[in-house]
């Protein structure tokens, strides 16, 4: 009995400080504020390799990435996945150090080495304790110029990744990835997005070595360094060892033709409980005068926990958990799409709530209330974002792969404050248009079909 009196005392003093509360006015928001880009220092090789230093923060760490301008997006159509092989053999150790060797080295320097490849760079990264971001340097140099390429490893590693591409492909939302992708860019690796595993199993250490020799060299190298270190130390130790690595040919990436393919496709997921959809249509690249306003109007309609579409479809009508819209930036191409997982027997009822929110804003500008708080919410994750040495990075690389100046990273919260309600009407209207969309559904065909066609009212390709 006591210690319900207890609950229920406190209890009621909780609900009278609420009830206090509830009559103040929260306290103003600060100004929003442009992204400030720390100071950096740039230099240039002779073979073409570029070192970029950022001293900042007070953390006594320095995160390093040897980034090259190359990745999956150089790959020919019978290569999908040998970037990926190759920097799992890369891993293997150099010449000159096992493998071993080289994780117990970065270990002692407080970090560990990260090798990945994306569409667009392949990186070798590490963060280590400030003092030791030289030898850091050196031991990745080594990694990176003298590769060992063990033959014996490889059948392993051919076979890690099949069980990968296994379960990848077991997932619906993967399924659908693939084929929105295939979709929108046919003839470019955009649009390949998996291998097979006949692809896979014929790659060989001859292969692997070709791609690198094609691809890897300084001219698409910059060295990026971020935190606190020395700069005289690391700049000799980029010199010592990698000021003679080869040239290497331009960094040259194959420009992408987006297809706009008003295809309507399903694939069949008998007695699955909800139905996966990609929905969407080409859209404008990071260098586009248009991109920012239509990132702001993604935010507004689907790009947001708060957006439009996520309040309708889960919030209002609980038709799926997690639904959300992209704004996916590519090389002078983009896709905007909105993918969820919807119950089965609502997958028409949210194809069309999903397009009666984009015609509604394409006749109807937001509020400015509703604008300001999108405004506000992604000017301050941006910035955020940005505000760790490799969250730096990391834009620094964005602007390099996408040709951009560095304008766009300091000036982007002002350009974003700059869209106007009517604004994001016009970029709705232009860009993202329901009845020139590409629609994948992974689901059960025989209880959705008639959903979709009734909805969407075009033919399926079968």
């Amino acid at each position: 009995m006591k210690t319900y009196i207890s609950y229920l005392t406190i209890a009621l003093f909780s609900l009278t400080l609420v009830l206090g509360q509830e009559k103040e006015t929260p306290p103003k928001g600060g100004e929003p504020k442009n992204f400030t880009l720390p100071e950096k220092e740039v230099v240039e090789f002779d073979n073409g390799m570029t070192l970029v230093m950022v001293p900042y923060g007070s953390i006594p760490k320095a995160n390093i990435r040897f980034n090259f301008k190359t990745g999956n997006i150089n790959e020919a159509e019978n290569q999908v996945w040998l970037a990926d092989l190759m920097v799992d053999l890369l891993e293997e150790g150099s010449t000159v150090r096992t493998a071993k060797q080289i994780a117990d080295e970065m270990a002692g320097m407080g970090g560990n080495l990260n090798i990945g490849v994306g569409l667009h760079t392949t990186s070798i990264s590490s963060s280590v304790l400030y003092e030791f971001a030289p030898d850091a340097i050196a031991v990745m140099a080594d990694v990176l110029k003298n590769p060992k390429w063990p033959e014996s490893e490889l059948e392993r590693l051919k076979n890690d990744i099949k069980r990968r591409l296994s379960v990848d492909l077991s997932t619906p939302q993967n399924q659908a990835y693939r084929d929105f992708y295939a979709e929108i860019y046919p003839d470019h690796p955009y649009g390949r997005v998996y291998p097979t595993d006949d692809q896979v199993d014929s790659y060989t250490v001859e292969d692997i070595k070709r791609f690198y020799d094609e691809n890897f060299g300084a001219k698409r190298m910059t060295v990026y360094i971020a935190g606190n270190f020395d700069k005289d130390a690391v700049k000799e130790a980029v010199e010592t060892n990698l000021a003679d690595w080869r040239e290497g040919k331009d960094a040259s990436y194959p420009v992408a033709t987006a297809v706009t393919s008003n295809t309507v496709k399903i694939i069949d997921r008998p007695g699955a409980p909800q139905s996966t959809i990609y929905y969407g249509i080409p859209a404008p690249s990071p260098s586009d005068d248009d991109y920012i306003a239509l990132d702001v109007t993604n935010s507004i309609l689907g790009g947001s926990f708060a957006s439009r579409i996520t309040s309708n479809i889960r919030e209002d009508k609980g038709y799926t958990y997690s639904p959300f819209s992209s704004l996916d930036t590519k090389y002078k191409t983009g896709v905007w799409y909105e993918a969820a997982d919807v119950t089965t027997e609502h997958t028409g009822a949210s194809l069309q709530e999903i397009k009666n929110e984009i015609e509604k804003l394409q006749n109807e500008p937001p509020s400015k209330e509703e604008l300001d708080g999108i405004l506000n919410y992604e000017s301050g994750i941006y910035v955020l974002q940005n505000s760790t040495p490799n969250g730096i990075i990391g834009q620094l690389v964005f602007l390099d792969v996408h040709d951009l100046d560095e304008s766009f990273l300091k000036n982007k919260v002002q350009n974003m404050f700059e869209v106007t309600p009517e604004k994001v009407s016009e970029m709705t209207k232009k860009y993202i248009r329901p009845e020139n969309m590409t629609l994948i559904v992974v689901g059960d065909k025989q209880k959705i079909e008639n959903q979709i066609q009734e909805t969407i009212q075009k033919p399926l390709k079968q």
